[in-house]
């Protein structure tokens, strides 16, 4: 039956009838759910954050800021909600949520007498409507890369998706009204020009004055510091949240800092105040003599990165684990495999959400890429399906000196398999092997 549903949804989508069919529904959905709860976004301080990568990570930055200014702040993520300190996390995978649930929270976070909102911002979410009656105040742009080809189409559709949330912050007449983007993205002009004002970001040192950049940056395992020097303000970071890309999350957030007009010590603060997010990077040590890290990373960009990160720093060898999820983008299964094939050691191919999808064939896509760089399964290359097992073998490889990372799931409280979700902790099930290891 759910092979036949999706057939139909298949020929569907390729007929046009879902321009025609489903986007009106969600449509419709979305200004009668408004209407019913009186529009609760209404006269919020809103913060969107969108972009592929780096979304949730740059949410609990500006989040973590504004909390520490005195800013009575909420926050919507992949990882959790709520106001202040007050955050709960999410159970389900969906980044943002249904708009019936998301108005239900809004109004739940206002009573807390919350006066911004940092909200993640999915392609999903802005294609289905669900962000309407969200005034944007400020839109913050990460990356726009490989991901969700499944659902959108095209990399044009993914990317023009994600482009309604700086047009819907250039139509609002209240507020800042600007957009924080990425200039070292491919897509940084088309999202530039979607809003009037703009600040833009990059990794690399720029002529151009108008460009937040760091100068001095020192990457540690630990973190990043660095300066930026921005229109007469000088301000010194210090990024608890390792990895370059993590420089990229806090120079969005220091843009938003900027741009709400904080001091520089308030945003200095607020940046430092932030050790970690769940499932970002998360280190886990039981006393063993070997490096463990849970990380979300689940795209071909995230991989790139990451790995590119942690090579020069790993004194042994890079052991990876991951999937691909069923159901979602096939195009970058091999992609994955061969990057991770290029960077690690050895890589181990699992389950990450496999759904109703056969979860064997996807092993073999992703082992494709990996072979290519000329690993070879049973020697550096190993197909497990079962994620537990998989987590208990990358683990029982390991030796001193070595790096085992495990990606894909990160915070996430559930695995879906063919016949549904089952509760999942990752950061749990690694803890428990380390410690029968240790034994």
């Amino acid at each position: 039956m759910k092979k036949l549903v999706k057939k139909i949804a298949e020929r569907t989508l390729k007929r046009g009838l879902y321009n025609k069919v489903v986007l009106p529904k969600h449509y419709g959905e979305a200004v009668i759910i408004n209407v019913a709860h009186h529009f609760p976004a209404k006269g919020l301080k809103v913060i969107g954050v969108t972009g592929t990568n780096g979304k949730t990570s740059t949410c609990f930055l500006i989040h973590r800021m504004l909390q520490n200014s005195g800013y009575n702040a909420g926050l919507m993520s992949t990882v959790a909600y709520g106001v202040g300190d007050n955050l709960k996390n999410q159970i389900h995978h969906m980044t943002s949520q249904s708009i019936g649930l998301l108005m239900s929270r809004i109004e739940e976070m206002k009573k807390d007498k919350m006066d911004v909102l940092v909200l993640e911002v999915t392609s999903h979410a802005l294609a289905q409507f669900r962000t309407m009656g969200i005034p944007i105040d400020i839109a913050v742009m990460t990356n726009v890369t490989h991901e969700h080809l499944d659902y959108h189409g095209s990399f044009e559709a993914y990317r023009n998706a994600k482009l309604r949330l700086f047009k819907h912050a250039n139509r609002n007449k209240k507020g800042h009204r600007l957009g924080i983007v990425n200039s070292d993205d491919d897509s940084a002009a088309e999202f530039s020009d979607a809003v009037k004002n703009v600040i833009a970001y990059s990794l690399s040192i720029s002529d151009d004055k108008n460009v937040m950049y760091p100068h001095d940056l020192k990457l540690t395992p630990k973190g990043s510091k660095y300066t930026i020097k921005y229109k007469g303000q000088k301000i010194n970071i210090h990024c608890r949240l390792p990895g370059s890309f993590n420089v990229a999350n806090s120079l969005a957030a220091t843009a938003v800092g900027v741009a709400l007009g904080l001091k520089p010590r308030q945003i200095e603060k607020g940046i430092s105040a932030l050790k970690s997010v769940e499932g970002r990077m998360n280190s886990i040590n039981e006393g063993q003599d070997f490096n463990v890290i849970v990380d979300f990373a689940h795209t071909p960009d995230s991989f790139e990165k990451l790995f590119a990160d942690l090579r020069p720093v790993v004194k042994g060898r890079l052991i990876a684990m991951f999937g691909s999820a069923g159901r979602r983008d096939e195009a970058k299964r091999e992609i994955q495999g061969r990057i991770a094939g290029k960077y690690c050691d050895i890589v181990v191919v699992t389950e990450e959400d496999d759904r109703d999808v056969d979860g064997k064939m996807i092993l073999n896509e992703i082992a494709t890429g990996a072979e290519e760089t000329g690993k070879v399964i049973e020697r550096d290359l190993f197909l497990i399906l079962d994620r537990k097992k998989a987590i208990k073998f990358a683990l029982k490889t390991a030796k001193k000196g070595d790096t085992v990372i495990l990606l894909g799931k990160g915070h996430e409280k559930t695995i879906e398999r063919a016949d549904g979700e089952h509760p999942w902790d990752e950061v749990g099930t690694t803890r428990k092997a380390l410690k029968k290891l240790a034994k």
